[in-house]
Order: C-alpha cells, then sequence, then structure tokens
C-alpha cells in the first residue's frame, strides 16, 4: 500500500497481485502524520486516585460488578494501584449510609481479590453538603478517607448558606475537608477570592482531571486553569462514574495539555502522600 497526496487530490494505492486500486480520500491537513506516529497513551503522575464512582450499585456510577472490575482495570492500566472509593451521599436521590457502602465495598473487594488485581482499596464518600448529609455528620455517621480526610461537595446551583460555620464545625470534629471539584461550582469562577477564602481556612481542593480537558464545559476549564495557576490544587481525581469518563481520561493523556498540568503538579500534589492505607 501506498499514500499519496497531488494537488488536492488524497488516495491509497492498494496493489494486489494483478490489479491496482486507487481509493481517492478526504482527509484533514496533518490527519496522515498523526495517524502513523499516534503515541501510546501516557500514565498518570500519581498513583492513588482518591475521588471514584466505582462502588456498584449504590449511585449513578457503576451499576454493577462487572463494570466495576473493568473500570478499575482501565485505572491500574493508566497507573493508578490506590483507590479511594468516594460514591454520592445525598439527599433524597443517594441517601447511603455506612452501611450501605460497605456491604457494596465488601462485594467488590471479593471481586478484586477473584480478579488477581494487585491494588489497595479504601472507602469513603463524597458528602453533598445537604440536610441529609449534615444530619449524618451530627450523628457521627460518616465515613472518612484514611487519615480522617473527607471530601465534600457543594450545590451546583448556589453556595450553601452558613457554609464557613458547617466547614468549620466539620474540621472541630476532627475531619479535614477536601472541596470536591471547586472549578465546576459556576458562581466561584466569577468570585475569585472566594476560592482564596476558602483555601486559605484549610480547605483542601481537589480538581478533576478531565476539567482540563474541557469535559465540563469551558467555565470549568477556565476556573481549573486558573487554579492551577494560583497553587490551590491540593489533589486531582478522576471522578470516574463509566466508561466515557474513563476513555477520556485515556485520551486526555496523550495531550500536551495534559503535560502541561503534570509539570506543574507533579511536585505538588498530596494524592500519593496524604493516605496510609
Amino acid at each position: 500500500m501506498m499514500y499519496h497526496n497531488e494537488a488536492k487530490l488524497t488516495y491509497f494505492i492498494i496493489q494486489t497481485n494483478k490489479i491496482a486500486i486507487f481509493v481517492p480520500i478526504i482527509i484533514k491537513k496533518d490527519f496522515m502524520f498523526n495517524f502513523f506516529n499516534k503515541k501510546a497513551a501516557s500514565k498518570l503522575f500519581y498513583n492513588t486516585d482518591i475521588h471514584s464512582h466505582i462502588l456498584p450499585g449504590v449511585d449513578h456510577g457503576s451499576r454493577d460488578i462487572a463494570t466495576s472490575i473493568e473500570l478499575l482495570k482501565d485505572q491500574i492500566g493508566i497507573g493508578i494501584s490506590n483507590f479511594i472509593f468516594t460514591s454520592h451521599v445525598t439527599e433524597t436521590t443517594f441517601e447511603n449510609t455506612p452501611e450501605s457502602l460497605k456491604a457494596s465495598y465488601d462485594i467488590l473487594t471479593k471481586a478484586i481479590k477473584d480478579e488477581g488485581l494487585d491494588i489497595k482499596t479504601a472507602f469513603s464518600a463524597e458528602y453533598r453538603l445537604d440536610e441529609y448529609s449534615l444530619g449524618q455528620f451530627a450523628e457521627n455517621k460518616i465515613v472518612p478517607m484514611p487519615n480522617d480526610f473527607i471530601l465534600i461537595e457543594n450545590s451546583f446551583q448556589q453556595e450553601l448558606l452558613g457554609l464557613d460555620d458547617i466547614l468549620f464545625d466539620i474540621q472541630i470534629k476532627g475531619f479535614r475537608p477536601i472541596l470536591a471539584h471547586p472549578e465546576r461550582y459556576k458562581y466561584y469562577g466569577y468570585r475569585h477570592q472566594r476560592y482564596k477564602q476558602l483555601h486559605d481556612a484549610g480547605i483542601l481542593f481537589q480538581t478533576n482531571i478531565l476539567s482540563f480537558a474541557g469535559y465540563f464545559g469551558s467555565q470549568a476549564y477556565e476556573n481549573a486553569k486558573w487554579l492551577l495557576e494560583q497553587d490551590y490544587i491540593d489533589f486531582l481525581g478522576s471522578d470516574i462514574h463509566n466508561k466515557d469518563y474513563s476513555n477520556s481520561i485515556i485520551d486526555f493523556l496523550s495531550t500536551k495539555e495534559y503535560r502541561k498540568i503534570e509539570a506543574k503538579l507533579k511536585d505538588r500534589i498530596l494524592n500519593d502522600t496524604a493516605f496510609d492505607f
């Protein structure tokens, strides 16, 4: 097979023993270069994913064990060996308890063992700061991450009234709050000073790696870049829910944008140093 690009006509010549077949095609500039020189997907520069929805059947992430194992294998393939599973705890939609999360975790860990996956795991939750989750805090029905970190989620509509007092109370209880994907709260995009106030108050920030790929829209992308420039990103996370997230992360790892993030955050983020499994 030979490739030709003459004037505006691009075609392949597929030559057999008896005939030569001319196959015209329409391609974009540099397509052939990229096609024949496509790099293998890179690996992440950290080994611990602190935000995922891989526990089966407890939220709108993985629906079953087979999906969970598939997502785990995808993550292992890009360098993750330590997992903290953080299913949603949200009023009305996902009113999980320590018992419901533990039951799912036990099923998954058995499947992990049966598959022979050499990984370390723990389970916690992503706590939406609403009436249900705050009740769980009040009743001490919280499953923290290793070393008492806790992943919290703000409302996507508006900041919770009295947020500063709530976060202070969580800290007083001995927890170490990590705000999940602060870049995705659009109302902070016009109030960057609020990011500074929260971070200065000891609230750690976990940014979704796919925010840098534009996966969650332009506002999340711009907010993530600003947080990166200000050195406000303490953790990266996959926030993986399904195969589309997984494939998108794998694709993103071969981009120049990812390499810029790696260069900036490799010696800063706490993914691999904050937790004892």
